[in-house]
């Protein structure tokens, strides 16, 4: 009898492939670090191939590591960087160009034209989101009207599209799948999220052929089975989540009102809101977490993204050099008490929710002559903590739910003082899980509940298991003076790119 879940892990600057046991333990991981592309200031690119050998190598390296055969895998779930666009031939299998990656800003002058003829309010009506080049729509037409031929040969069925997920199926599966969940169709600026469907009207805007786009499947259901050559034999691919609302079923946050933040490249908080669709007038967006079934509700969510956060103390290790690597943050912040009005708002491709400006920049204020490296590491602390609370804050205000506590994952999680100030900022209690590693556990139980490894969701709150609580101890006065000088520092780094 099949005994594990394995679950992969394809992220912004790596792959990961993590096998989990009926508890939701991890036993075993791999992960592999693939190159980022910068072809010109603003624009981010992944070769697609790279992330398939990678993701592909990492899934047989954890088998390998825990000397498993592929008939002792239940089944395979998906988790993968949401927005990020491929395009590939459908005979070949090769990628037409590039893959561009979520962080990438090249199309925002299109979304400025969307916006200029208020057709944006037609993309947030059916959509549920901003329109920002974040988004996969106008990449695909970015890819359509500038690499040659692509669009004819799209046009004649020729090729295909996805997000990264559907890019994994496609090879994992042979070519015999071109699909996508809900999660990730809910991501690409082209899906109605209220009807279930493609939107006619955003297509024949953007001028994208229907016959370009994936199948729309359930979160929780069998597409299919891994070509046998991959492992030695099939495994049934059962589930697919984009990584926040994986993270959000790994946290088991299954009712309306529970909220987690994930801190990665970049950090995304995300709320339930349950069968109901909330629009949110300041900057959030409506999207969809997940459907286990055909014959079951779509949930919802409200959700505020962040582009950096983990991205800028990668920058202190590989740009300003102040740090030899991520972990060293922690104590070098922790030698002052504060930042002592030094603020760092890391802006490097824009700003994401709620201020959405694609032309902000980043910036680092407040300097003396007695700034230190620990200063601007304790700075860049702040500034994950309070873009995060920006984020909790406008979902207050549009009228959720006050919030009682904070669940949290992601590999930022595991910094202590990081977490404090969270919770200092927030002024609520932040909850770290034992298994931080939600992201991959919420595609491990969604591939494992359509199988039946796991038989309802009951069992899966049974798994979950508090690590620590940070309470906040800030006072509330320093705490509101923190905030305010924050919004101070956003709105100078605001428009600074605009020309």
């Amino acid at each position: 009898m099949p005994q594990y879940i394995l679950a992969l892990d394809q992220g912004t600057t790596s792959s990961r492939a993590i096998l989990f046991d009926e508890a939701g333990q991890p036993l075993a991981s791999a992960q592999q670090e693939f190159p980022q592309i910068f072809p010109r200031p603003g624009w981010v690119e992944h070769n697609p191939l790279d992330i398939w050998r990678s993701q592909r190598d990492v899934a047989r390296a954890v088998l390998d590591q825990r000397g498993v055969r592929a008939a002792e895998v239940a089944a395979i779930g998906i988790t993968n960087q949401r927005e990020t666009t491929i395009i590939w031939d459908r005979s070949t299998g090769e990628p037409v160009y590039n893959a561009i990656v979520w962080q990438c800003r090249r199309t925002a002058p299109m979304c400025d034209a969307l916006k200029a003829e208020g057709f944006d309010r037609v993309i947030r009506e059916k959509t549920g989101l901003v329109t920002d080049a974040y988004f996969s729509g106008t990449k695909v037409a970015w890819l359509l009207d500038n690499v040659p031929h692509v669009r004819r040969r799209a046009e004649a069925g020729e090729l295909a599209f996805g997000t990264v997920d559907s890019w994994l199926l496609w090879n994992l599966s042979g070519g015999a799948l071109h699909i996508t969940d809900v999660s990730n169709a809910s991501r690409t600026l082209l899906y109605n999220i209220y009807t279930g469907d493609w939107d006619d009207d955003i297509l024949a805007r953007l001028n994208i052929p229907r016959a370009l786009l994936p199948e729309v499947r359930p979160s929780s259901e069998v597409y299919g089975e891994s070509a046998g050559h991959i492992f030695g034999a099939p495994i049934p691919l059962a589930g697919i989540a984009g990584d926040q609302q994986a993270a959000t079923f790994g946290q088991v946050a299954l009712t309306p009102g529970m909220a987690k933040n994930t801190y990665g490249t970049g950090s995304f908080v995300l709320l339930n809101t349950g069968e109901t669709g909330v629009r949110s007038d300041s900057g959030l967006l409506t999207t969809i977490l997940w459907q286990l079934g055909a014959d079951q509700p779509v949930i919802y969510a409200l959700e505020g993204s962040i582009f950096v956060t983990g991205a800028a103390v990668q920058w202190l290790r590989d740009g300003l050099q102040i740090i030899d690597s991520a972990a060293e943050i922690e104590p070098l912040a922790a030698q002052v008490d504060s930042a002592e009005g030094v603020y760092f708002v890391p802006a490097f491709v824009g700003l994401g929710a709620p201020s959405w400006d694609p032309y902000a920049r980043g910036t680092l204020l407040g300097l003396t002559r007695g700034t230190t490296r620990a200063h601007v590491a304790r700075a860049t602390l702040d500034a994950i903590a309070l873009q995060s609370y920006d984020v909790l804050d406008t979902m207050r205000r549009d009228g959720a739910r006050e919030l009682s506590a904070l669940r949290v994952d992601g590999g930022a999680s595991q910094n202590n003082l990081l977490m404090q100030i969270q919770a200092d900022v927030l002024g609520v209690p932040v909850e770290r899980p034992a298994v931080t590693e939600t992201t991959a556990l919420g595609a491990a139980y969604l591939a494992g509940l359509a199988i039946g490894f796991w038989s309802c969701c009951e069992d899966l709150e049974a798994n979950w298991q508090l690590e620590r609580t940070f309470e906040p101890r800030m006072a509330p006065g320093e705490r509101e003076a923190l905030i305010a000088g924050w919004r101070r520092a956003v709105e100078r780094a605001q428009g600074w790119a605009r020309e």
